[in-house]
């Protein structure tokens, strides 16, 4: 899943404790658009809704 809606197989961060930080962000973005069910879409596609509409993005953080 991480891989598909956050394309975690193409991060180039390595240095330091950078990897395991970006990876726990990834997790809590991926749980909230989980959790966030007033779109009827995939995971992919509201990480992209939520970068374009700022409404929705506040929907998502609040959900």
């Amino acid at each position: 899943m991480l891989d598909i809606a956050f394309r975690e197989d193409e991060s180039r961060v390595r240095k330091g404790y950078g990897a395991e930080n970006f990876a726990v962000l990834r997790h809590l973005a991926l749980n909230l658009l989980k959790h966030e069910d007033t779109a009827n879409c995939g995971v992919h596609a509201k990480r992209l809704k939520a970068a374009w509409d700022e409404d929705y993005l506040l929907k998502v953080l609040e959900a």
